[in-house]
């Protein structure tokens, strides 16, 4: 992380050397001598980052660390401020003079801690302050208290046992202290598999394994010094061979515990012989990507390992904590303190077994039980049985290349168990700067490839909005944020305020206010803050805000959403550096016209507040990417949640860099408006409100020219007008979703040629033909919804149709009375929402033909269609697909939705009955 903070500034400065030469032409030759003098800086932060994450790092070090840091931190001031005030050309020049000064220092002080660059010293000369291997207590964990895994582990005996003869690799996969090692263990010392296999190996790999003493041990461990002689001068291939030739006729079974690098298998994988004996490797590691590369042969498999249930968290917990007394059970005064301490484990093993072994040498009284739950953090850092915990989840973290490291920590500024989705993340991340430009691909796409490699490094979880499933939903596990703020917090990299702790430590480069009162402005000592964000905040007095803008200028990120913010001062527009202004869901009426000034700005979020129009100074934002503005009012009575775009003057087709429009309102007779999107040839991402027929064809001729879009919604502008989309020859090739809201004669003729739509919504259509015929064949499709679309009485899923679809709602069909679905239709389907639709009064038996089918919702259906769904009811016992996991059925009480009950819920049968 230390070394990103370098890294950022000296990639400043270059920018600035070529490509604004001009401007910078009196501090060139400071400017240069910085860049020198921070490569050489770089080259000590990579040493003591290693003796850190080796266990090495002195407190001494940590200090030196934490100048560097704040040196650059003063260098990035010193630039912006500059580029702030160009006219005053002397503040720049005198602060370069004044941190390269500093910096200097800074190396000269580094030397007397000894370092070298990587490239002098190897990093088996790093001094290595374990005591022990902090994975060790893993290894003996006793069968007593084995919790969870009885079932993998007989399964995995099996397979390793009984399988076929061809050899076969099993990968362990799941984050830091998840039980990946002691699982693996307890198969390999079974005595089955023991009595199988000649050859038995268990090789420690870890983060910086050495291949050739890899081998080496291995052909120590398993070969007679007869068979096998070695010689220390033999060289890897000569190691492999070594091996091979000694494999080749025995049944081995090899474990490679703690696999870091992909490489590592490419390797490996010449030592061992595919030999047809029934020989068997296991692997264990914390990310997906490896695990899938041992993946070579169809009888190898991937064992993902996920936390434990609370159920079993507690019996764990119990086992150990309670394990000298109360012959193991939790005492009923401590019971709920106890859960709300598994609770916070979030079932990794590792760290339920390490709390509730500590917590049994401690008094069983409610005083020892809180401490514990409300210093956990502290303990975990400071408490010599739990700083083992801390050591192995902070591996996957100095794993990371140090641009994902900055990512990463990025979680800390939101709140505990905070979900965030991607699209949101990547912005920021863009907007911190943290996000590297390739060649042929954009920002965003390359925050994606971040994201998804620290998911598949099992250090952030993602999962898909349970509405549009568009966006995913990314968080972190609750103690891997706690270590991400103790990191923080070391690094300056960002701070929480709040009421128990408004203290502003040190130079801060990012800011989270939870609840605090206006004084907290006045405990920020550092004026180059270049992200806010408010967390439930009550009260933002307008004071409070004119301070914020007055006091941090540097401001890269700003965001407000869901803050009670009423007025947006135009002040805003002295934030020459701001890139991200969020301002959802505040009361924000209007922007003021100093907005044309955020030259730098690339997000402008915008929705759920209360403007509906825009200045026609946002049409010289150059930079702007995203534009997002839009407000569902539930008043209107065209839709349940009707749409309202924002209102742009003309001259919106100026800012041909942006990538999101989503929702601009259509205005009556703007057919000019509509022409001009076609100059928006980098939308990925178009929402349009408020359409008539008139514009429809102009809108049309626009989208042709979008070859980028991939995600389009268009709201008619009342439930009378006709959406015109037919003039559409051919639509963007990489169109993804795709949201209709509006009459429709007919579908438009393009939409066969929809081959990569995964997405599709039409409500309001009131088509007259069955649009099933159109769209069963659409290759990709993946959700369909259909909202008051069909008129007519019959629906029919034809075999062999929707072959992907795995979402399919039906909602307000009123006259359909028929649900027909063929043997071999629909065979992904997983969920199915049906109502209301008063006129089918019965249960579809059809429905049994939905293999797959996990998860039913009916809304406001008739009586006796509910009463059908139940077993036994009136001689009716066809209801029989066992596959479903839960039926839900909802229904308007007084405005209100509610889920009743679920299937079978005799409580169900009195409510309907009465």
């Amino acid at each position: 992380m230390a070394e990103c903070a370098v890294t950022t500034v000296s990639e400043k400065l270059i920018d600035l050397l070529v490509h604004k030469t001009q401007l910078f032409r009196r501090v060139h030759r400071e400017a240069k001598a910085l860049i020198d003098e921070l490569e050489i800086i770089q080259c000590f932060l990579k040493d003591a980052e290693a003796r850190l994450e080796k266990g090495g790092m002195i407190d001494g070090v940590k200090t030196w660390v934490k100048q560097v840091i704040e040196i650059a931190y003063n260098i990035e001031d010193v630039i912006d401020e500059y580029l702030l005030h160009m006219a005053q050309s002397y503040q720049g020049q005198s602060g370069y003079l004044g941190v390269l000064s500093k910096t200097g220092e800074i190396r000269k002080r580094s030397e007397r801690y000894g370092f070298k660059s990587l490239e002098q010293r190897s990093n088996s000369q790093i001094p290595n302050a374990e005591q022990h291997d902090p994975r060790l207590d893993s290894f003996f964990i006793e069968e007593t208290e084995l919790v969870g895994f009885d079932t993998i582990r007989n399964e995995l005996v099996r397979k390793l046992v009984e399988g076929k003869s061809t050899r076969m690799v099993v990968s362990l996969v799941g984050s830091g202290g998840i039980g990946k090692t002691t699982l693996a263990k307890k198969v390999y010392d079974n005595e089955a598999v023991r009595e199988h296999f000649e050859c038995h190996a268990w090789i420690t790999v870890s983060q910086s394994y050495d291949m050739e003493k890899i081998l080496r041990t291995m052909t120590k461990k398993i070969c007679a010094v007869a068979e096998c002689p070695l010689r220390e001068m033999d060289s890897m291939q000569e190691l492999i061979n070594h091996l091979r030739q000694y494999l080749q006729t025995k049944r081995y079974v090899f474990v490679f515990d703690d696999v870091w690098q992909i490489d590592f298998w490419k390797v490996m994988k010449h030592a061992l012989p595919s030999n047809d004996k029934g020989s068997r490797i296991i692997i264990t590691t914390r990310n997906d990507i490896i695990a899938a590369s041992f993946k070579e042969n169809s009888c190898d498999f991937v064992q993902k390992l996920l936390p434990l249930s609370q159920e079993l968290g507690w019996e764990l917990f119990c086992k150990k904590a309670f394990r000298y007394e109360f012959e193991g059970r939790c005492p009923q005064e401590l019971e709920h303190l106890s859960l709300e301490i598994v609770k916070r484990c979030q079932g990794l093993p590792l760290v339920v077994a390490a709390i509730g072994g500590l917590l049994s040498t401690k008094e069983k009284v409610m005083f020892e039980w809180l401490r514990m739950l409300e210093s956990l953090t502290y303990e975990l850092e400071n408490n010599p049985q739990l700083t083992s915990i801390l050591r192995i989840l902070s591996l996957s973290y100095h794993d990371l290349p140090h641009h994902l490291k900055s990512c990463f920590l990025y979680f800390g500024l939101f709140p505990e168990d905070y979900s965030i989705t991607d699209v949101k993340l990547f912005k920021l991340w863009i907007a911190e700067g943290f996000v590297k430009e390739k060649k042929g691909k954009t920002m965003e796409q390359v925050a994606e490839e971040y994201l998804i490699e620290l998911v598949h490094r099992n250090l952030v979880e993602a999962s898909w909005e349970t509405v549009n499933k568009s966006n995913r939903l990314c968080r972190v596990h609750d103690l891997m944020h706690e270590i991400i703020k103790l990191k923080a917090g070391e690094l300056g990299f960002c701070q929480i305020l709040n009421d128990k702790d408004s203290r502003c430590r040190g130079k801060i480069r990012r800011l989270s206010i939870y609840n605090c009162n206006k004084n907290v402005l006045d405990a920020i000592e550092d004026h180059g803050v270049r992200s806010i964000f408010f967390f439930s905040i009550e009260n933002l007095p307008k004071s409070f805000v004119a301070g914020l803008f007055k006091k941090f200028k540097l401001l890269k990120v700003l965001d407000f959403s869901y803050a009670p913010l009423d007025h947006l001062p135009k002040e805003v527009g002295n934030l020459f550096h701001l890139k991200y202004l969020n301002l959802r869901n505040t009361q924000v009426k209007k922007l003021p016209k100093s907005v044309g000034k955020l030259q730098n700005l690339q997000t402008l979020d915008l929705r759920g507040t209360l403007v509906h129009k825009l200045p026609f100074q946002i049409n010289k934002l150059q930079n702007l990417r995203h534009l997002l503005a839009v407000y569902f009012d539930e008043k209107v009575e065209f839709s349940s949640n009707s749409v309202r775009g924002i209102r742009i003057q003309w001259g919106i087709g100026s800012l041909d860099g942006l990538q999101t429009l989503t929702t601009l309102e259509a205005p009556h007779h703007g057919v000019d408006l509509m022409k001009e999107l076609g100059n928006l040839k980098q939308l990925r991402r178009l929402g349009i409100s408020n359409l008539t027929t008139e514009n429809g064809r102009e809108l049309c001729s626009s989208i042709e020219k979008m070859n980028h879009l991939e995600h389009l919604d268009v709201f008619a502008a009342s439930k009378d007008e006709t959406l015109d989309l037919q003039s559409i020859s051919s639509p963007p090739p990489f169109l993804q979703h795709l949201v209709l809201t509006g009459l429709l004669k007919k579908l438009p003729e393009w939409f066969p040629k929809l081959e990569n739509i995964q997405q599709l919504c039409l409500s309001f259509s009131r088509l007259h033909e069955d649009p099933l015929k159109c769209l069963k064949g659409l290759p990709n499709l993946v959700n369909l919804w259909l909202y008051q679309a069909y008129d007519g009485e019959q629906l029919h899923f034809e075999e062999g149709g929707f072959g992907k679809l795995k979402v399919l709602s039906l909602g307000k069909m009123y006259t359909l009375k028929v649900l027909k679905i063929d043997q071999g239709a629909l065979p992904l389907l997983e969920e199915l929402g049906i109502g209301p639709s008063p006129l089918l009064k019965e249960v579809p038996s059809d429905i049994q033909n939905l293999k797959n089918l996990k998860l039913l919702k009916i809304y406001q259906m008739p009586r006796k269609f509910v009463l059908d769904m139940q077993p036994g009811t009136e001689g009716r016992d066809y209801w029989k697909v066992k596959h479903i996991h839960s039926v839900h059925f909802w229904y308007r009480v007084e405005g209100d939705v509610y889920d009743i009950y679920k299937l079978g819920d005799p409580h169900l049968l009195e409510h309907l009955q009465s």
